[in-house]
């Protein structure tokens, strides 16, 4: 619930357009709203700016929906991440309008209007981490973000990189995205003025050990200016970068 929602429940109230039961009714989910298997935080957009997010992944094509449901009552986009093809098919009928990101295996219903002040650019370093890059991008893009994808330029061939230049240094918030021995972020951080997100992921061969060598690559990257997220979270860099470039 947004702040001008509560101000109009309030003058409804003192206009006697509503009654005090009524009013109170609206009111009393500003907590949270208790389904039974979610309590569902309604207030979160009002503190926060963006509503509450559904991590679909454990949860039934049914629990999803009254989720959703209930949320997309109260306004504002509805993001749902890690959804399989059932459960977004599901989503669909319920939901006609919903855009799908089946390489992000997330869903939005309502996405924002694009506020954020400047772009947001998603490098990968190989093709295998473009799932996780397009969870962050995705997000970035529900949350109202201009954003730009720059895929598949590691280490492993700088010229890539390189070639990419304008893009990369135009951008006010870069969030790149790496398995492997994760080297990327730290090249990047070199080169650009914007803060540079990293986003370890867990692809790789054994001795990557599921992405904790690149966190642990990112974690001690010489270069100023960089953070890491967890493994593979490319929401949480998404959201993060969102919350920057709306500064």
């Amino acid at each position: 619930m947004e702040k001008e929602q509560i101000q109009r429940i309030l003058e409804d109230y003192k206009q006697g357009r509503i009654e005090l039961e009524e009013a109170l009714a609206r009111l009393k989910i500003l907590p949270y709203e208790d389904l039974g298997f979610a309590k569902i935080d309604h207030h979160r957009r009002l503190r926060k700016g963006f509503p509450e997010v559904i991590f679909g992944k454990g949860k039934s094509a049914e629990q999803v929906i009254s989720i959703a449901e209930r949320m997309a009552g109260h306004g504002g986009p509805v993001l749902i991440t890690r959804v399989n093809d059932e459960v977004c098919r599901k989503i669909k009928e319920r939901f006609p309008e919903a855009i799908f990101n089946r390489e992000a295996s997330a869903v939005v219903i309502n996405p924002a209007e694009v506020k954020g002040k400047g772009l947001i650019t998603v490098l990968t370093a190989g093709t295998s981490d473009i799932p996780v890059a397009e969870e962050a991008a995705f997000t970035a893009e529900v949350m109202g973000n201009r954003v730009e994808r720059v895929y598949d330029v590691g280490v492993a061939g700088l010229h890539r990189l390189l070639d990419q230049r304008e893009v990369i240094l135009s951008a006010r918030v870069v969030v790149v995205v790496a398995g492997m021995e994760g080297a990327l972020p730290s090249v990047v951080g070199g080169l650009v003025e914007a803060p540079v997100i990293a986003v370890p992921t867990s692809g790789g061969y054994g001795a990557s050990f599921e992405g904790v060598a690149p966190l642990l690559a990112m974690l001690n990257s010489c270069s100023p200016g960089v953070v890491v997220v967890n493994i593979d979270n490319g929401f949480g860099a998404g959201y993060f970068a969102s919350l920057i470039n709306r500064l």
